[in-house]
């Protein structure tokens, strides 16, 4: 080292110095942390804890007649902070001992393709990008038909001991093991057998989920040429932004995440009057089209080299995805409306929800999903970020943290639908033959005749009806009505209520009609534009806030679309790389696009078949979606579980033990429901009985093409359920042996690879540190070029 580089290191206090860990060449490989606890420390901590308690007293226990949304911004935050700090450190010092002088695959690969080391700050992007799908978006709104508290406590307790916990553990575990993924792990941890099981169920299960988030996003952009647009120049924005921090700023991503944000918005802004010009017409894609194009990204997303595409396109939506929550959470502060919708309705202790059947016990959590706890995470836990991971210090920022982004994203969701009048909220979220059975038929006959042609009239006539027949009543007590408040043609404030209420909805988000508009999406986008107008344009502004909230939940998805695949393409390729061990080269091209091909030829398929089917599609895949999903989540529990033990840490195995033991009750219980109940609303096997009755007596073409599909599908979803819920339990048993085995013998050995020693610092915080900046400048003159942004290529090495 010459004279000037030893200028160019900065020097340390004593204290500066305890707190830096070297290799064994006097190297910074990483940083203690400082926990002293100070006054300031001390004051914080008090003061955020007194926030969170009075906003749970607020919510779950004084409620009165008018409960401010204001204080689900403030619950989570503070119960978010403390579960990081507290719950989510304790967890790392306990079970995963994170060691920043072993070298991460991504230092130790570094192939530049999947294994990338990746700045914490993008990568955390990308996590975040990939597990936010359409679960914390649509969960939330659908599950406030049982009022707004049942959520709540889900979402935000539940991430802060399950879903949290789950992301971070197999994130850790994945990344000591190579970055290898969920099934690989089950073999290798808990046998052959069992593990092999695991692997083809959650594959399948898998391929639902994908199929299930893509058919939203389809229906979300399905002739919606603005949407189109918006969303597609996502990606030639993200490989700009891909190629200019390889070659042109490599490592500054600041200013390019400037410039890649301002272009999206200018992206989004200009987006409607692209869909209003004449070029226009080339984007109203028909849902068939835009399956195809989806299957198209999909490979392609999934075989170029992670830095290309995938990781700054995931990291451009998270700007926008992170920024509208954040937007929407100010617009909450500053708007403050108050809740609408009861904080336990009647729909929580019986079945008959217009929006989905079921009681509180176990449907709630099924259908929440991916707010609270979500098996689809700990595929992209074990997918890409494990391989992308700088440091083994930064596993709680991106595991834990992520996940807890996510709850953020559920809560303000559930927030936006429960601050609408519980009468536009079920006008939305029931189905057109729901509604005409709440009717009846008198009244529907009566609203066709008298007006005609124009539909959009007749269905908000007879969803007030419909409404006001629902056993349920709103935050007063009251029997619901739909209710607006807008403003008349004169600009004077007025309140709507009834088949008006439902009509100037329509009008001021710029859409026909917004009955029967199922599926949570756009009823998330109304309340949003509710409430984002008001901060933001006034009236006139309503229906670019609408539209502008269906792209951000249609990006959302995309990104966990895209990611998600290439999750896929890795679990295929290690249950391959088993019979054919060169389909474990991370490097093999072949093997990489043959995967791939397979993975999106399995999910393309179903959602192909669920846009050309009209009945067959999204009735079939959307109610097993739930289900798959949590019982994914219970394989990884199970699998963190046998990790634990077999690492020697038996005295904290319930820490992933408690939720496992939660989710597999929740998810069994349901699937006991979905098989064998005789409730038509719930049991699939029941709905199977009633329609091979109806099917002899029908004469209508129609109504017997629509009665056969149900016959099939039922059967396909009740068989389903059962081969999953069977295969799940075969998993535990082999699982619970081996525990059994590892603490009798006491055997701690384990899957992970050997110790290899670091030669790479990067800050463990999403905030550098004034020592971590100044260990940064160190790194610059003393480290391995190979690793330094913009010193050599990757791969090097």
């Amino acid at each position: 080292m010459d004279s000037q580089d030893q200028r160019d290191i900065p020097s340390y206090t004593p204290q500066e110095e305890r707190l830096i860990i070297r290799n064994k060449a006097g190297v910074p490989v990483g940083t203690r942390m400082d926990t002293t606890w100070t006054p300031k420390r001390i004051a914080t901590w008090v003061v955020i804890t007194a926030l969170g308690v009075l906003g749970w007293w607020m919510l779950a226990v004084a409620r009165g007649e008018r409960v401010n949304t204001i204080w689900f911004v403030v619950t989570a935050i503070c119960t978010y902070a403390i579960g990081y700090r507290f719950y989510g450190l304790f967890i790392q010092r306990t079970i995963m001992r994170p060691d920043d002088t072993n070298a991460t695959p991504a230092e130790r690969i570094n192939n530049g393709r999947d294994f990338d080391p990746t700045h914490r700050v993008v990568l955390y992007g990308h996590h975040f990008a990939a597990i936010a799908g359409a679960g914390p978006l649509v969960g939330p709104v659908l599950a406030a038909q049982m009022g707004y508290l049942p959520g709540t406590l889900w979402i935000i307790l539940g991430v802060v001991v399950a879903g949290a916990v789950q992301d971070m553990l197999v994130l850790f575990f994945s990344m000591r093991r190579g970055g290898r993924s969920l099934g690989q792990m089950a073999t290798d941890e808990i046998g052959k057998i069992g593990g092999t099981v695991a692997t083809i169920v959650v594959f399948v299960m898998l391929m639902i989920v994908l199929a299930v988030l893509a058919m939203v996003c389809v229906n979300a952009l399905a002739e919606s040429p603005w949407g189109v647009f918006s969303v597609g120049m996502t990606i030639p924005i993200a490989i700009g932004m891909g190629l200019w921090l390889r070659y042109v700023q490599p490592g500054r991503i600041t200013q390019v995440s400037i410039v890649g944000f301002a272009i999206l918005i200018g992206v989004i802004i200009g987006g409607r009057w692209v869909a209003e010009s004449s070029f226009g017409r080339f984007l109203h894609l028909s849902p068939t089209t835009l399956v195809w194009a989806m299957v198209i990204y999909g490979f392609l997303a999934a075989v170029l080299p992670v830095w290309v595409l995938l990781t700054p396109r995931d990291y451009l939506s998270t700007f926008m995805k992170v920024g509208t929550i954040a937007v929407l959470a100010i617009g909450i502060i500053i708007v403050h409306p108050v809740v609408k919708m009861a904080a336990v309705s009647e729909f929580a202790l019986n079945t008959e929800g217009p929006v989905f059947a079921g009681g509180i016990f176990p449907f709630l959590f099924i259908t929440i999903a991916c707010g609270a706890l979500s098996g689809m995470h700990a595929m992209v836990s074990s997918g890409t970020s494990p391989k992308m991971i700088q440091k083994e210090s930064q596993v709680r920022m991106i595991g834990y943290a992520g996940m807890l982004m996510e709850s953020f994203v559920a809560i303000m969701a559930l927030a936006a639908a429960v601050s609408l009048s519980p009468g536009i909220y079920f006008s939305m979220n029931t189905s057109e033959a729901t509604m005409n059975k709440l009717a009846g038929p008198g009244v529907v006959a009566t609203a066709a005749a008298r007006h005609g042609d124009d539909k959009a009239a007749a269905r908000a006539e007879i969803a007030d009806a419909a409404v006001e027949n629902l056993n349920v009543t709103d935050a007063h007590g009251n029997r619901m009505e739909p209710t607006w408040d807008s403003w008349d043609e004169a600009g004077t404030p007025t309140t709507y209520t009834g088949a008006d209420a439902l009509k100037q909805v329509a009008s001021d988000v710029g859409e026909p009609s917004i009955v029967s508009r199922t599926g949570g999406a756009p009823t998330l986008s109304v309340g949003m534009s509710h409430i984002l107008h008001q901060i933001g344009g006034g009236r006139a502004m309503m229906g670019f806030w609408y539209h502008f909230a269906i792209m951000f939940e249609a990006l959302f998805i995309l990104s966990a679309v895209d990611a998600v695949t290439r999750v896929a393409r890795f679990q295929l390729s290690d249950a391959l790389g088993n019979i054919w061990p060169r389909f474990r080269d991370p490097s093999w091209h072949v093997g990489a696009w043959a995967t791939t091909a397979v993975v999106v030829a399995a999910w393309g398929s179903l959602l192909l078949m669920g846009v050309t089917d009209p009945r067959g599609g999204i009735q079939t895949l959307y109610p097993l979606f739930g289900i798959a999903n949590q019982l994914i989540a219970a394989v990884a529990l199970l699998v963190c579980t046998v990790m634990v033990v077999r690492k020697g840490y038996t005295k904290y195995v319930w820490i992933p033990m408690i939720p496992l033991v939660f989710d597999t009750v929740v998810t069994f219980t349901a699937s006991w429901h979905k098989i064998f109940s005789t409730d038509r609303s719930v049991g699939y096997f029941q709905q199977w009985r009633d329609a091979k009755k109806l099917l002899p007596t029908l004469t209508d073409a129609a109504a017997i093409a629509d009665t056969q599909a149900v016959v099939r599908n039922t059967m396909i979803q009740g068989t389903l359920s059962v081969v999953f819920v069977v295969m799940v339990a075969f998993v535990m048993v082999m699982a619970l042996l081996r525990v059994v085995k590892s603490i009798r013998t006491g055997n701690t050995s384990n899957s992970e690879d050997p110790y290899q020693e670091s030669n790479f610092y990067a800050p463990s915080t999403m905030f550098a540190s004034p020592l971590q900046k100044k260990l940064v400048k160190e790194y610059e003159t003393v480290g391995d070029p190979a690793l330094i942004p913009g010193q050599a290529p990757h791969g090097a090495h």
